[in-house]
Formats: structure tokens, sequence, C-alpha cells
């Protein structure tokens, strides 16, 4: 094929397209399942939080608001969640479609058809492009989704000192010491 963005004749180009897209959706399925996790342990956080704020009788206090921002905490790192799912299950499908895509022009250029395999070839690059982009937004909303949980951990643990009137270490000094065996 002249011009194509494949060298004809070479068999390693059309494995390249069909096993890069399959790597790169197990990578997204893994994401995926591993977010799907999260995801629920989110919604179990905000529902248990939602029950005790529900069956509180005493009047609100300080125990209550904190229970009320916690489950706003929860409602955002569920919302972030879903963000990350979503660019995903993208990734999942445009994964699915520049393999399908790439054995569609694998085909097409057997058959000799160059035009078509242009097209084919620049559709598979555009949509695995997508799923890449998908892989890298959704990772980037995991970070931010993973420091939003220790921040939230920090602050119920300084909350809880501070009720407790304990001094409660960070930085450097929250780390384990060797051979301390935590």
């Amino acid at each position: 094929m002249d011009g194509g963005i494949i060298v004809a004749g070479n068999p390693f180009a059309v494995l390249t397209l069909i096993a890069a897209p399959a790597v790169l959706t197990n990578a997204s399925a893994v994401m995926s399942l591993s977010t799907s996790n999260r995801f629920a342990r989110a919604i179990d956080r905000a529902r248990g939080l939602a029950k005790e704020l529900q069956t509180k009788k005493d009047p609100p206090d300080h125990q209550t608001a904190l229970r009320l921002r916690q489950l706003g905490y929860a409602n955002r790192r569920a919302m972030l969640l879903v963000r990350a799912l979503t660019a995903f299950y993208l990734s999942l499908g445009a994964f699915a479609a520049a393999a399908i895509t790439s054995l569609v022009g694998a085909v097409v250029v057997m058959l000799g058809a160059d035009g078509a395999a242009v097209v084919a070839e620049l559709i598979a690059l555009v949509v695995g492009a997508v799923g890449v982009g998908g892989l890298v937004t959704g990772s980037g909303v995991l970070v931010y989704e993973t420091r939003l949980t220790l921040a939230i951990i920090r602050e119920e643990t300084q909350i809880i000192a501070t009720e407790l009137r304990v001094g409660v270490p960070t930085g450097k000094a929250a780390e384990p010491k060797p051979g301390s065996g935590g």
C-alpha cells in the first residue's frame, strides 16, 4: 500500500495494531474493576453515614455536623469515581473499536483497496487515541480521589485526636519506624 500509515508486507504492523488495543483493553478492564470496588466502598460509607444521621434522635451538635460533612465528602468521592469509571468504560469501548477497525483494515489491505485502508488506519488511530485519553483521564481522576480520601482520613484522625485530647503525629513522624512492626 503506497502512502499508508502501515508498511505493506510487515506482519508486525497488523499484530501491533491488534495486540496493543488488546493490552490496553485489559488495563482499562483492571482499572474499571478496581474503581468499581472503590465506588462500592464510597457508596457503603455514604449509606452508613446517612443512616447514622437519619436515626439520630438528639438535637444537632458538633458530631452531627462532622457526620454531615463526611457525607458530603463521600458524595464527592462517589462523583469522582463515577467520572473515572466513565473514562475507563470509554477506553474499553474505544480499544475494542480500534482492534476491530485494525482487523478490518488488515483485510482491506489484502483486498487491495488502498483508499479504504487509509481510512481504516486513521479511524483506528483516532479511536485508539481516544482510548488512551480515557485511561489517562481516569487515572488522573483516581489520583485526585485518592488524595481527597487521604485528606479526609487525616481530618477525621485529627478530630478524633482533639476529642480524645491526644496529639497525633503528622508527616514523617506519622510513618512507622524501621523494625517497629508497623
